[in-house]
């Protein structure tokens, strides 16, 4: 159950996607004085190193942050996400990419707050390292988000960023990822929630983005990127998805511009694509 490491896949192209995205998200909310508290429910290990261990084995980042480390015509909302990676290394090369928890580090402001979840062991032991030094402002849970999050719902500033961001290894946690953000809206409606799910063979993957869009919620966005063919023996993931409730209303017209630049860049083969469609009031 607790096997998944996401060093494994760190800055791959599914990362590039969400980490985008959450920059656009958290620099919206930045825009209001008013203090929000950002919350995770599956926050890893904080930051992964990509020339040793895990990340190097499979080099999943090559195909992702590593095409655009160098881009001459990086489109402007992409340089903001990787003038966050760059900062998270030292010097030009790229050695190092922080997680979801790290970036929104580098973006929270002195009055903002961070809590995170994260049940497996060692990358709990590992994120606890990485905010060693962030005082009260993160806290940081050996406890499963998909249950825990509704204990921080709603959160006393009534402003909040929660990611959904959990690994799949178990077709219940199509299940969990679903029921988990249905019953924060019904807590919490006017909260900002962003999930994250692969594009993968299996029918749960699929389904997903059609049974999150029957929601009954006022506003939400998705978008997807595919990068390649699917494989013919269905293992492996094609590409990744985000379900945006309450979106900035300045995000669609942001996407509509940077993911065909995104799209290209990021393509394996002939099958990329990306979809985005929303609900915007």
């Amino acid at each position: 159950m607790l096997s998944y490491r996401h060093a494994f896949h760190a800055g791959n192209p599914a990362d590039v996607l969400k980490h985008f995205v959450l920059v656009e998200l958290l620099q919206y909310l930045n825009q209001k004085d008013k203090p929000y508290w950002y919350i995770d429910t599956h926050a890893g290990a904080g930051g992964y190193a990509l020339d040793s261990g895990y990340a190097a084995k499979n080099a999943e980042y090559a195909e992702g942050i590593g095409k655009l480390w160098a881009a001459p015509d990086l489109p402007a909302p992409l340089g903001t996400y990787v003038d966050v990676v760059r900062a998270f290394n030292e010097g030009d090369a790229l050695r190092a990419y922080p997680g979801s928890p790290m970036i929104a580090r580098a973006l929270l402001r002195e009055h903002d707050r961070m809590k995170l979840f994260e049940l497996h062991t060692t990358d709990n032991k590992l994120l606890n390292a990485a905010f060693a030094d962030a005082g009260r402002s993160v806290r940081i849970e050996k406890l499963d988000g998909f249950s825990n999050l509704r204990s921080l719902l709603p959160p006393p500033p009534r402003r909040a960023l929660v990611l959904i961001d959990p690994p799949y290894e178990m077709r219940e946690d199509y299940r969990y990822a679903f029921e988990t953000l249905r019953d924060a809206v019904t807590r919490f409606s006017t909260g900002t929630y962003c999930l994250w799910y692969p594009q993968l063979q299996r029918m749960e993957s699929r389904d997903l983005p059609a049974k999150l869009k029957r929601m009954k919620i006022d506003a939400w966005l998705h978008v997807s990127l595919t990068t390649r063919t699917p494989s013919p023996d269905g293992f492996g993931m094609h590409g990744s998805g985000l379900f945006i409730v309450n979106p900035p209303w300045t995000l669609p017209a942001t996407l509509k511009a940077t993911m065909p630049w995104l799209t290209k860049t990021l393509a394996a083969d002939a099958s990329a694509k990306f979809e985005l469609d929303f609900k915007i009031p």
